[in-house]
C-alpha cells in the first residue's frame, strides 16, 4: 500500500513511542502529537485549551499562512490530539476538574488511542485504514476471498 511521507513518518514515531514507553497523553511532548512533532511542545500554543479544536490567535495565523508542522496543519494537529485524548478516556478540553482515566498510560488505553489516531491519519491522507483486518475474514461461497501467505522458518 502506498502511503504519504507524513503518514509514514508519523506511524514510525508513534510505533516507537508506544513500544519504548514514551507515549503519555498527559505530557504534551509525549502525547500523540508531541511524538509526531519530534517531542517538542511548541504546538500547544496552537490552541488556548488542550484538547480543543478551536485555534488560538497563534494557531489561526499559522493556519492562514498555510504553515505545516511535519506535514500537518494546525487544524489537523488539534484534530489528532483531541481524538487521542478522547480515545484515551479524557474529557476534552482538559481541565483539572474534568474526569480522566484511572490509568492513562496503560497499554490498553494507549493502544485504543493509537488505533483511532492511525485511522484519522489515514483518513486525512485519503488512504484506507491500514489496521483494518476485516477483509481477511471476508468469504464468498464459504471460501476466503483473500489469502495470507505463511512463512515457516
Amino acid at each position: 500500500m502506498k502511503t504519504t511521507k507524513r503518514l509514514e513518518a508519523a506511524l514510525i514515531k508513534l510505533y516507537n513511542a508506544y513500544h519504548n514507553n514514551r507515549l503519555n497523553p498527559e505530557d504534551c511532548t509525549a502525547c500523540a502529537v508531541g511524538n509526531i512533532l519530534d517531542n517538542h511542545d511548541s504546538w500547544k500554543h496552537l490552541s488556548d485549551q488542550h484538547g480543543s479544536l478551536k485555534l488560538s490567535y497563534v494557531g489561526r495565523v499559522h493556519q492562514n499562512l498555510g504553515r505545516k508542522f511535519n506535514g500537518y496543519s494546525p487544524e489537523e494537529i488539534l484534530q489528532i490530539e483531541k481524538l487521542f485524548l478522547d480515545s484515551c478516556g479524557f474529557k476534552t478540553p482538559l481541565c483539572h476538574y474534568n474526569p480522566k482515566p484511572k490509568n492513562p498510560t496503560s497499554n490498553e488505553v494507549l493502544f485504543d488511542g493509537l488505533c483511532n489516531v492511525v485511522e484519522l491519519l489515514c483518513k486525512l491522507d485519503g488512504i484506507p485504514y491500514i489496521l483494518d483486518y476485516s477483509k481477511l475474514f471476508e468469504q464468498e461461497d464459504g471460501e476466503p476471498v483473500y489469502h495470507l501467505e505463511t512463512f515457516l522458518g
